[in-house]
């Protein structure tokens, strides 16, 4: 088992038709429940910290947990940084010892976009490290991104080859009509299939990422729900929207809210049927097993990716 770059895990991805799943990490009990998945569906898995997990839970510890939980399952990892937001941060992930890092400068003018992805592929592919970029910006709110619907802007195809060719980036996120968050679609939800193979037709083999990609589990919304939540009306990506997606080039899918939702459903529900109960492991050992489900769901039935390490 090694911390390993995304490169062969996508060509294999996009060959297979099948999506490598990216889940975001904060603690212990997450990285359990999700390695756990892997290690039962034998899965490629990416884990990835945003800046907010990094500054909860401090770079050094996220590291030796990924370490432990390598060792403990045998998989192979990639480490992945989500949403850097300049140079500094990506710098100081590949220094830590991640495999891939994210730089996002989305929501700066595409010339600068441009300048700053290049200096981070720079220094990454220096030290072996490969890079992600975005282009286009993805409405909601999750940790530090935070985009108004209003300044959501689909990724242009002819614009998104310009900018990998010119940045030497080694995946792209683009926009085509996912969202940050549990709050997704107004109306019916809609994935712009026709610009996803647009792109993928200007850049065939190239790997393609899609951010806010969870579809929000109406049972686990409905848990929140039942035991004191305030999330009416939540409405996700359809599981068989992404399960398109994954075959049309989208190479790494990215999920985050569902994983929160898993957790503070189950522990809710611990809660109010347990209100005794004041020792942590009591509830999250069910969270972290609801965590283990969820995703072993997404791998087997969404992703596609099951059964996909050699």
């Amino acid at each position: 088992m090694a911390l390993i770059t995304s490169t062969e895990m996508f060509k294999k991805a996009i060959a297979g038709k099948y999506a490598v799943g990216a889940f975001n990490v904060n603690n212990m009990e997450i990285i359990q429940g999700i390695m756990e998945a892997a290690q039962q569906e034998r899965s490629p898995l990416i884990l990835q910290v945003s800046a907010g997990a990094r500054k909860y839970a401090k770079p050094i510890y996220l590291m030796k947990l990924v370490e432990a939980a390598m060792i403990d399952t045998g998989l192979d990892v990639c480490l992945h940084l989500d949403h850097g937001e300049n140079f500094e941060i990506c710098k100081q992930c590949v220094d830590d010892g991640f495999s891939s890092v994210m730089i996002d400068a989305s929501s700066r003018p595409y010339e600068e976009n441009i300048a700053e992805t290049k200096k981070v592929v720079e220094y990454a592919h220096a030290h072996g490290v490969v890079v992600e970029a975005e282009l286009g910006k993805l409405a909601g709110i999750e940790d530090a991104v935070n985009v108004s619907a209003a300044d959501a802007a689909f990724t242009d195809p002819e614009q998104a080859a310009d900018f990998v060719a010119k940045t030497g980036v080694d995946s792209l996120a683009i926009a085509i009509g996912t969202s940050h968050g549990a709050y997704k679609f107004k109306g019916e939800p809609r994935l712009d299939f026709e610009r996803l193979e647009k792109v993928t037709s200007l850049m065939p083999g190239f790997p393609i990422v899609l951010h806010g990609a969870s579809s929000v589990p109406q049972y686990l919304v409905e848990r929140c729900n039942s035991f004191g939540g305030q999330i009416p009306g939540a409405q996700g990506v359809p599981e068989e929207m992404l399960r398109k997606a994954a075959t049309m080039g989208v190479a790494k899918i990215n999920i985050d809210t569902d994983i929160r939702l898993a957790v503070t459903s189950t522990i809710r529900q611990v809660f109010v049927e347990q209100p005794e109960v004041f020792d942590p492991r009591t509830y999250l050992k069910p969270a972290r097993e609801a965590i283990k489900d969820m995703v072993a769901h997404k791998m087997r039935d969404v992703l596609g990716s099951s059964g996909k390490i050699d």
